[in-house]
């Protein structure tokens, strides 16, 4: 049996380029880049042409450029330091953010009796600009935070056009950029944005790394202690192969992007053809345009084949998902979806279908085939 994956919105292969790298820094490079003898000073080196390897993609300084261990860390890290050092009084975000942030934030609400807005949503999930203006007229401390790209139904942000508006009204601005980081050409000089992040695993590098882009004097404090790496700003010995794979994984995305969407967007219709063709009545979650690789479907089927579709598809060799994979072992229904869908149609089959440079037109027809005996 082929084992189709077409779930890289949650994770991607890691490209055979990035592990050789890895492979390569832990057998030769293995030194603590703290220490200050050579084997020190050999990963110190590693790690620093890393850090601007990345600043260089974004455009930014490489003392902008912190690591992490992923998304989630970073999140919570801007988020908090933003109330308890920087003295934001507000946040305004939305109801379809991740997890990461969502749950972040109701901490802090709970923590420091901070306001928390929720900008309105437009039917296609995207983000009501117009709102947002009105929600910063009022005279708080604020932070905004959106992310750039919905990791489940893939609305896209303006982000140049938010950036704008933050600035006008002077809040400081975060968005969650996991799910288009190496995927778009993002120039941090020409965005007023003043923190963004990345988990290497979302374009095909390494699990458990990730970065904070931190506009330089933000203030941004530690969230927590025992070193002074990174700055200062995150303790913590630094994963240097996994540092390397992830700037690895970052610059072959980047000098690879317009080729790899121009394939990706030929499978993406493609999907969408044999969808029309195959199962009409079935329609696309979000908006028909959102972001290249990933495609959110409701299918015309009964209600209860929710539960059984995606353990059916698995049984088939086939990867794809409800929701984001950080709750997929849930019954409830996606958070995103019941922000945009009625009740009854929030309960249907929807699934996530979620595409990468190495997906083909036969994986699409592996997938259909598979639906049509659900």
């Amino acid at each position: 049996m082929k084992k189709i994956y077409l779930d890289n919105a949650s994770t991607t292969a890691i490209r055979p380029e990035v592990i050789q790298e890895m492979t390569k820094v832990m057998t030769e490079d293995y030194g603590n880049p703290s220490s200050t003898h050579s084997f020190g000073r050999n990963a110190k080196n590693r790690l620093e042409l890393s850090r601007k390897s990345i600043a260089k993609q974004l455009n930014v300084s490489a003392q902008e450029i912190i690591f992490t261990s992923g998304g989630t860390e970073a999140n919570n890290w801007i988020l908090r330091s933003a109330v308890q050092d920087l003295k934001v009084k507000r946040i305004i975000s939305s109801k379809i953010e991740h997890h990461a942030v969502l749950f972040a934030i109701t901490a802090l609400q709970r923590e420091f009796s901070i306001q928390i807005d929720y900008v309105d949503l437009l039917p296609n999930g995207e983000i009501n600009l117009t709102h947002l203006s009105t929600l910063l007229s009022e005279d708080v401390k604020t932070l905004v935070s959106l992310m750039h790209v919905n990791n489940e139904i893939g609305t896209v942000l303006d982000l140049e056009r938010v950036g704008v508006i933050c600035k006008q009204y002077n809040a400081l601005f975060h968005s969650d950029t996991v799910q288009s980081m190496g995927k778009m050409k993002l120039d941090l000089q020409a965005i007023a944005v003043d923190f963004v992040l990345a988990s290497a695993h979302k374009f095909h590098g390494p699990k458990g790394v990730g970065f904070a882009f931190v506009r330089k004097n933000s203030g941004l404090q530690p969230l927590f202690f025992g070193g002074e790496q990174e700055k200062g700003l995150r303790a913590g010995t630094e994963a240097v192969h996994q540092i390397a794979g992830m700037a690895k994984a970052l610059e072959i995305s980047c000098a690879n992007l317009e080729q790899e969407k121009e394939h990706i967007t030929a499978i993406k219709n493609y999907l969408i053809e044999q969808l029309e063709k195959n199962f009409p009545g079935f329609e696309i979650n979000g908006t028909s345009d959102g972001f290249y690789n990933i495609v959110n479907v409701l299918l015309p089927f009964s209600e209860e084949k929710t539960a059984m579709i995606l353990f059916h598809l698995d049984m088939r060799g086939i990867a794809v998902s409800r929701g984001s994979a950080c709750q997929s072992g849930s019954i409830r229904p996606s958070h995103v979806l019941a922000e945009i869908l009625s009740d009854d149609l929030v309960r249907k089959p929807s699934l996530r279908i979620s595409f990468s440079h190495y997906n083909s037109k036969e994986d699409i027809d592996g997938l259909v085939e598979a639906l049509k005996t659900v």
